[in-house]
This record gives C-alpha cells, sequence and structure tokens, in this order.
C-alpha cells in the first residue's frame, strides 16, 4: 500500500495479481487496484481528471488520461472519502503505475493537481 497526500487529499493505492485473469504463458498479467481518495482538507473538491503514467518492463511506457475515474466525478465535502477499484494489464510481471487528479475547489473553482503514490505491480512469484 503506498499513500501521497496533496492540498490536503490523501490517495491511497493498494495494488494484487488477478491470476484467474491472466495467462503469464503468453505475456498477460492483469492486476486490480484499489484507489481511497480523502478529502482532509477545509474546501469541497470535484475530481475531474485522471493522468496515469504505466511503466511495464518488457512494454512501452503508456499514458492514461481521461475524464473523472470509473465514469464517475465524486465530489468530496471536507471528511469524505471516495473508494473505486479498477485494473490495469502488463506484458511482463514486473510494473509500476502513478499520476495526478485535477480536482477542483467548490465553489472557487481552484485547480488542484494531486498526486497518486506509486503503484508497484508485481507477479508474486517474482520474489521467490
Amino acid at each position: 500500500m503506498s499513500t501521497a497526500i496533496s492540498h490536503g487529499i490523501r490517495v491511497t493505492a493498494k495494488s494484487c495479481y488477478e491470476a484467474a485473469h491472466s495467462d503469464p504463458k503468453v505475456g498477460r498479467y492483469l492486476f486490480s487496484y484499489t484507489i481511497t481518495i480523502t478529502n482532509e482538507g477545509h474546501d469541497t473538491v470535484q475530481l475531474l481528471r485522471r493522468h496515469w503514467t504505466i511503466r511495464d518492463s518488457l512494454g512501452p511506457v503508456r499514458e492514461v488520461e481521461g475524464l473523472g475515474v470509473v465514469g464517475e466525478t465524486p465530489v468530496l465535502a471536507p471528511g469524505a472519502t471516495f473508494t473505486y477499484n479498477s485494473a490495469c494489464d502488463l506484458r511482463s510481471g514486473l510494473g509500476r503505475m502513478d499520476g495526478a487528479y485535477l480536482m477542483e475547489t467548490r465553489p472557487e473553482s481552484r485547480k488542484l493537481l494531486i498526486n497518486i503514490p506509486p503503484i508497484l505491480l508485481r507477479y508474486p512469484y517474482l520474489a521467490n
């Protein structure tokens, strides 16, 4: 598990190798991840966009950008938490992803860049 705090927003990330949806023989490694975003600040914020950088030890660096997360643009009042799950596939059993969220304060409309902590994506048997 990894955590980053930016502008009073805590982002915690945890990954899990999904053996049932992976096939190492053909270079398909699927990892799910859970992100929890907690507003520890004083302003209400809305998550507008995401940007991920995905590094695969056997593949090119990928950039993923888009509106919201999992089809949502959540609004978090002070003290509120939003959790979502998603997944990432790699060609190898070792990689990493990190990035940032673009959030906006309500009602002032100040833009905030919120760091997403690095998430290690590792096939469990690489450690043995």
